[in-house]
Parts: C-alpha cells; sequence; structure tokens
C-alpha cells in the first residue's frame, strides 16, 4: 500500500482521498473515525470560546432552549439547535436517542434494558444517558443487532 501526503497552498481545500480495490467494513470505519476526528465543533463556557473535536463529545443536549455539548469532564454551550446537530452528526456515529438528546456510539461503554421499553446507556466516563423506547429501533439497527 503507498501512502502520500502532499502539502497544498492555504487557499486549497484539504482533502484525504482513498483509493482501493475493496471497501471493507474496517476502511468504513477507519473513514469514519477520520471524519469524527476533523469535524471541529465551536463551544462557549463563560466569556470563551473553545474548539472541540466531535470524537471528544459524549453527548449534546437541549434544555430551557438552548443546546449543551459534554464531554468527559466540561459542558459547553452550543449555538446549533439539536436538529442542526443532528444532521451534522448524521455520518458520524451519533444517534438522536430522545427527544432532547443525540447520543455519540463511540463513548457508549455498555447498554441495558431497563423498564417500558427505554434502554439505559452508560457511557465511558460513567454518566447514563436514557434512550427513549422510540429510538430504540435506531440503536439495535446502527449496533448491528
Amino acid at each position: 500500500m503507498k501512502v502520500s501526503v502532499e502539502e497544498i497552498a492555504r487557499n486549497e481545500d484539504e482533502e484525504i482521498l482513498i483509493r482501493c480495490h475493496e471497501v471493507d467494513p474496517d476502511l468504513v470505519e477507519f473513514a469514519s473515525r477520520l471524519r469524527m476526528e476533523t469535524f471541529l465543533l465551536l463551544g462557549y463556557r463563560g466569556d470563551r470560546t473553545h474548539r472541540v473535536k466531535l470524537s471528544d463529545v459524549y453527548y449534546f443536549e437541549a434544555v430551557d432552549g438552548k443546546v449543551f455539548l459534554y464531554g468527559k469532564d466540561n459542558v459547553y454551550e452550543v449555538k446549533q439547535k439539536l436538529y442542526e446537530l443532528e444532521a451534522l452528526c448524521e455520518e458520524r456515529k451519533c444517534f438522536r436517542a430522545s427527544k432532547s438528546t443525540i447520543l455519540n456510539m463511540t463513548k457508549i461503554a455498555h447498554v441495558y434494558p431497563t423498564l417500558s421499553g427505554r434502554f439505559e446507556a452508560v457511557l465511558d466516563n460513567g454518566e447514563r444517558v436514557v434512550i427513549s423506547r422510540q429510538y430504540v429501533p435506531v440503536l439495535r439497527q446502527k449496533l448491528g443487532l
């Protein structure tokens, strides 16, 4: 396999191109991870603006008309609406877990069923997030169950 890196002018768009004979699941997963690593969001906390990689986001939550981004140890407000984030993250291992939550699947440690057809996800940082019963089929499909 040949790997090439080319330096380009600042006014040109950066691009990663994968040329292969066959697209297998490992390659699709690799491309997905690349997209997540390079996708940045702006998070606001106090009077400061922070650049946050999507791969560092555990989940997004809408509360009282504001949308928050939850990382491992930090919480930031984001200016996008939840439906806008859902569209941005659609191909990036994120899914709608409830009316007010979008969950990053790569941060799920394990999932288990609870009462009334709901599921609960335990994240890598120990937080628990409820997955509404209407979004459980989406979770099952994304997990391949």
